[in-house]
């Protein structure tokens, strides 16, 4: 199963492999470096963070840190499509995951199918995020608490039996109110933020991945999530030194004994397994993480152990669809002017998650939906609870 979910998602991920590095045996692709991703203003920040702004802390704080991972979060919903892992619960769950490689941030959504799944099929977005999150952790938890108080001037944000709303000079805080479940609100953030300010910047919406959530009074519906304690509240947040905490102990024994470098949360980029870096500060600081061969052999579906071997000129002999998708000749639309993507490796990843995934027909075909007034598919409705 796993050997599969890898071939699959290194199938998707070879537009930008390609790009970077070129064909096995070419060396780097003799093309000009892509443009630098700018940094985000504080509309685009708000823009981007007003789909989750309003989600309780812990529970935002998981979806920041594995944003940063972008490949472990589309590995880890693959693996929740399958009905035996899906089916896992508590202490089995747990047993289960310890046997997988990914981030503790990643692990810990896993009993959040549907939020894995809505940034699955929404990579762009989640990548997005990432970057975000990676360029200026102080900036984007700015653009939380300045939503959160745009809610509640708007009379949507409040204490109600699902959440505990807190405010704390110029924080504000989220906390679930009841200990064993996690209530995640669902909301259209074109209502419950008042009148948007930005025109040019409208707030992303993911709907569709709570199908079957009565929206009430102030805007909001709730679906709940029963709490898996190992997976749960091994971090907190620090709004007033920008940073989230963590609980050491708890997190090395999420990270299969690998303890992390501080209190404080830091990005892993042995997790990032090669997708690359488009912001110029993020790539400086982690630069040193890009540059295994047999790393990037091995996302682009080679052997590795040997070495790369020049492939013959291609033929207009038709080709298998995962071929297709590794071709370098890929033709990706141009960036949107006003949000440029900050990776495009999944730029079009629901087409080229498709496209390869025509190769495996013992794979299940993932539905995507976008943004409003992006078009949309819809999405799958999956297990929880449902809450006026």
């Amino acid at each position: 199963m796993k050997a599969r979910v890898v071939s699959t998602i290194a199938g998707a991920l070879i537009v930008v492999t390609l790009d970077v590095w070129g064909a096995p045996g070419q060396g780097p692709a003799p093309t000009a470096p892509a443009p630098a991703t700018p940094q985000l203003v504080p509309e685009q920040l708000d823009q981007l963070l007003a789909p989750i702004a309003l989600y309780p802390d812990p529970l935002i704080a998981q979806i920041l840190m594995a944003a940063t991972y972008p490949l472990e979060v589309v590995e880890a919903d693959r693996w929740l499509q399958d009905s035996q892992n899906a089916s896992l619960k508590g202490d089995e769950l747990t047993a289960a995951l310890d046997q997988q490689t990914w981030d503790p941030s990643v692990k810990s959504l896993v009993p959040f199918p549907q939020i894995l799944r809505m940034m699955d099929a929404n990579l762009d977005w989640t990548e997005r995020l990432g970057d975000a999150f990676l360029a200026d952790q102080a900036a984007v938890m700015d653009s939380v608490q300045r939503l959160r108080w745009r809610a509640e001037g708007a009379g949507t944000l409040r204490s109600t039996p699902q959440q505990v709303v807190t405010t704390e000079g110029q924080v504000i805080t989220i906390e679930p109110a009841n200990p064993e479940i996690v209530y995640v609100p669902v909301y259209d953030p074109t209502a419950v933020y008042g009148v948007w300010p930005y025109p040019a910047f409208p707030p992303f919406y993911f709907p569709g991945f709570f199908n079957g959530v009565i929206i009430g009074a102030f805007g909001f519906g709730w679906w709940g999530f029963g709490i898996v304690a190992p997976l749960w509240g091994w971090h907190h947040w620090d709004w007033h030194r920008h940073r989230i905490d963590i609980d050491r102990d708890r997190f090395t024994a999420l990270n299969r004994q690998h303890p992390p470098v501080g209190s404080a949360w830091e990005h892993d980029p042995s997790h990032r397994h090669s997708v690359p870096y488009r912001n110029p500060g993020v790539r400086d600081r982690f630069a040193g993480s890009l540059g295994a061969p047999e790393a990037r052999r091995a996302l682009r579906g080679y052997p590795t152990g040997a070495p790369a071997q020049v492939r013959p000129t291609p033929t207009p002999v038709p080709a298998p669809a995962v071929e297709r998708a590794q071709a370098p000749q890929v033709v990706r639309p141009p960036p949107s002017p006003r949000f440029p993507p900050t990776f495009e490796s999944f730029g079009r990843g629901a087409d080229v998650r498709a496209e390869a995934e025509r190769g495996h027909a013992s794979r299940m075909s993932v539905p995507a939906t976008q943004p409003r007034g992006m078009g949309s598919r819809p999405a799958p409705s999956g297990g929880g609870r449902g809450h006026r």
